[in-house]
């Protein structure tokens, strides 16, 4: 046979076991004015007025759930200073404060409640009760709960009593009221989701005064963080191209490389590029030569030009037609370029190196060629 149906306003005044065993609850249908809520309830966020408006439309329709009453008695039987508060109400609730508020706002007249003498036993009982919904349902943010814990401590006598009661150590019962701790305006982050807990029970931990710099710190500290991950996330997902050794340039062969010579510049008497005597006025400077066809240096030497560079195999050209006059003995032929150093004894020294170099083998000629380029290069590097 199916089953049939039934309100829970059918049922008011029957009796409903909650837990089998442990006590018969009561579900009643109670009018509005007759219901007080408990000041002890932690919750402070109920929702706004369009929520709670809302909420109460879907109650007019059916109410899924029954709130959780005691009678004033007792009630005031845990807390006689209480009688001022809960006024001419018959039950107090300890637990629907926000189906209640949501039935007000729309003109509801009645709530659906469960009446449950048992959780008033004892303060810790009926303040459990008060919490035990909206923990289970996780309604309360970080806040709510540490206030919970507070009410309790305050209540129940000492965090000793409430660690008891909860089976936790007095460090959990402290951790949950460092929140409090807080300025009332990191409260309202929190509460908000906007602080991690964790943060912000290290902030807590500061004087009043320094907790909003400190959050300002933290806050700085994660953006420079965020933007450090977003480079790194850019970078990896955009990787700098490696080097590809078939796109680089070839080494240019050594004869396009640039060359520099050393040139004798008489701005008085000879014309770029000529060698001349030695004058005080003379200087060296190093010439770019960018040859437009690739060109082969040269060790010839010719007297009338400019100095050049060949291979050793090539030629001296025509042998000097004999040994030059010896140079005269004289005072001139004292040191002057270093201690041991004299004059050349030849008055045609020109014609007398022509004539060694004639007489040298290719190789060592080689080599005297390399030794005037060095030669030339460092006296032009001095002059510049």
């Amino acid at each position: 046979m199916a089953g049939r149906r039934t309100s829970l306003a059918s049922l008011a005044g029957a009796k409903v076991e909650d837990v089998p065993g442990r006590s018969d609850a009561v579900l009643m249908s109670l009018p509005l004015d007759k219901l007080h809520c408990t000041r002890f309830n932690p919750r402070r966020n109920f929702g706004t007025d369009e929520e709670l408006r809302e909420f109460g439309e879907k109650l007019k329709k059916e109410q899924l759930q029954p709130a959780v009453v005691v009678s004033r008695a007792a009630y005031l039987k845990l807390w006689s200073n209480e009688a001022d508060r809960v006024g001419l109400a018959s039950y107090v609730i300890a637990n629907g404060e926000r189906r209640y508020r949501a039935s007000r706002l729309v003109g509801r007249p009645t709530l659906e409640v469960v009446h449950r003498e048992d959780v008033a036993k004892d303060r810790a009982t009926f303040l459990d009760a008060v919490q035990s919904e909206n923990n289970d349902r996780q309604d309360l943010d970080p806040i709510e709960r540490a206030i919970a814990i507070e009410t309790m401590v305050t209540e129940l006598g000492g965090a000793d009593q409430v660690a008891t009661y909860y089976g936790k150590t007095k460090g959990w019962v402290s951790q949950q009221r460092k929140l409090l701790k807080l300025a009332p305006e990191l409260q309202d982050l929190v509460s908000a989701g906007e602080m991690p807990v964790r943060v912000a029970r290290d902030i807590a931990g500061l004087p009043p005064e320094a907790q909003p710099a400190a959050w300002s710190e933290h806050l700085e500290r994660r953006r420079l963080e965020k933007e450090a991950a977003a480079r790194l996330r850019a970078q990896a997902a955009n990787p700098p191209e490696p080097l590809n050794s078939a796109r680089m340039p070839a080494t240019p062969p050594a004869s396009e490389t640039t060359r520099f010579t050393a040139v004798n510049h008489d701005p008085a008497q000879a014309p770029t590029g000529t060698l001349t005597e030695p004058t005080t006025d003379a200087r060296f400077t190093a010439v770019n030569q960018q040859p437009e066809e690739p060109q082969t240096l040269t060790a010839g030497y010719t007297p009338a030009g400019p100095p050049t560079r060949e291979t050793p195999t090539q030629r001296l050209g025509t042998l000097p037609d004999g040994i030059p006059e010896p140079r005269d003995a004289s005072p001139e032929d004292e040191p002057t370029d270093g201690p041991g150093l004299k004059l050349f004894p030849y008055h045609d020294g020109l014609k007398a190196a022509h004539l060694l170099l004639h007489k040298m083998p290719p190789e060592e000629r080689a080599k005297v060629y390399d030794m005037l380029g060095k030669d030339q290069q460092t006296q032009a590097a001095r002059v510049d």
